[in-house]
């Protein structure tokens, strides 16, 4: 399967601006675009703007990106403020080929004050939803630096464990060393979109990648904007988890306290 990362700077409120960037980057020949975290909205905007740019799950944006995903045939992945009731979450949407919502998913890890003071946290577990044949594990962002996350997809069945993200610097370890590390023991393909750019007092790290489950990493952005285009592998995947069988040599007995711990 051919994904496409958008590496972009955030197009802060600007909702049909960004729909246009997603638009473009579906005409580039891949199966599947994976943006930013908060895409559409842009991620540090302030709890009154994305409170007021917050829409439904099938809201007017949802059935925009239907529409993109339709007319180019490109399955999509996009992160947005969902709103539901009174309450506003960082979420994010997987929309197939067909402009069909295949699956929705609310950040369970909430980041800081930056996140609890916008944002409810989601109770769902992440889904694992089948695309061409892939198995796909959604997260957002802070929810892949804790290592049950990622464990519970892959055990879920999950191949490759998709991560729209709003990563700032300083915190360039996370992409360069805990997601190889997660798909490589994991034994999944792990791919991380991030912004570029500032946003009010943010400076986005950029670094986007897939990282495969060897831990290599064999597409990886800079610092600069860009659409970072991978191709994930069935072969490579099966030789791996055959040479490397961490979910089968698991002693899951020994360690089911870490559920319940402190």
């Amino acid at each position: 399967m051919r994904i496409a990362l958008l590496q972009v700077e955030p197009g802060s409120r600007d909702v049909a601006g960004n729909l246009r960037r997603l638009a473009d980057a579906c005409g580039a020949g891949v199966d599947l675009v994976v943006t930013p975290e908060m895409f559409l909205t842009g991620y540090d905007i302030g709890a009154a703007a994305v409170h007021a740019l917050a829409e439904p799950a099938d809201g007017p944006s949802a059935a925009a990106v239907a529409g993109i995903a339709r007319r180019t045939g490109t399955a999509v992945l996009y992160g947005y403020p969902e709103r539901s009731g009174r309450a506003v979450f960082d979420a994010v949407q997987l929309v197939g080929p067909d402009g069909t919502r295949l699956a929705g998913y609310r950040k369970t890890h909430l980041f800081g004050d930056l996140d609890r003071s916008v944002f409810e946290a989601g109770d769902d577990p992440p889904p694992v939803v089948e695309l061409h044949g892939w198995g796909l594990g959604l997260l957002i962002c802070y929810d892949v630096e804790f290592p049950e996350t990622v464990r519970g997809l892959a055990l879920a069945g999950a191949d490759a464990v998709l991560v729209p993200t709003a990563n700032m610097l300083p915190y360039d370890a996370v992409p360069e060393v805990l997601v190889p590390a997660r798909a490589h023991e994991n034994q999944v393909y792990v791919a991380y979109a991030n912004f570029v750019g500032r946003e009010g007092p943010l400076d986005y790290g950029g670094l986007s990648r897939v990282a495969g489950p060897t831990g290599a990493v064999p597409a990886r952005a800079g610092r600069g904007a860009e659409v970072l285009v991978a191709e994930l592998d069935r072969a490579a995947l099966a030789d791996s988890r055959r040479d490397t069988p961490y979910l089968a040599d698991r002693r899951p007995e020994l360690y089911r306290g870490l559920a319940d711990g402190p």
